[in-house]
């Protein structure tokens, strides 16, 4: 028999987070690893766990994820806002209410910006002399 399980997808920066939530005790685990041994700040560890805690959903799901691209925190980012989704589709009418009014369902448009010809980097121009 299949395993019961939710996928989710999220995104930040240049992160991609695939997530699948499965009924059990709470336990995180992230490209094979445990969330502690993955993150090492705390604050990284709570931003992946808020989405739980906001929904009321604390100890219910095990999340295994494989993320990719970015760096910790747009991992983190791409993190909270799949398990988000995740739990939106295991169930909607509890937990989309309180998830969007935290803004956890809304993609980060945020992005780099890329680099234009002539200046060195995305805005910054060589230094103005007049002589």
């Amino acid at each position: 028999m299949a395993k019961l399980q939710y996928a989710g997808t999220g995104r930040r920066k240049s992160s991609v987070a695939r997530v699948r939530l499965i009924p059990g005790k709470g336990e995180v685990t992230i490209n094979k690893k445990p969330i502690d041994d993955y993150f090492g700040m705390e604050i990284l560890k709570k931003e992946v766990r808020r989405p739980f805690a906001i929904a009321g959903a604390e100890g219910k799901y095990d999340v295994v994820a494989t993320v990719k691209g970015g760096g910790f925190t747009g991992q983190a980012g791409a993190l909270r806002h799949g398990i988000s989704r995740a739990l939106c589709v295991a169930d909607r009418e509890t937990f989309r209410p309180p998830l969007k009014a935290a803004g956890f369902l809304t993609r980060d448009p945020r992005m780099k910006e890329r680099k234009k010809y002539g200046l060195k980097k995305a805005r910054r121009a060589s230094q103005f002399s007049k002589r």
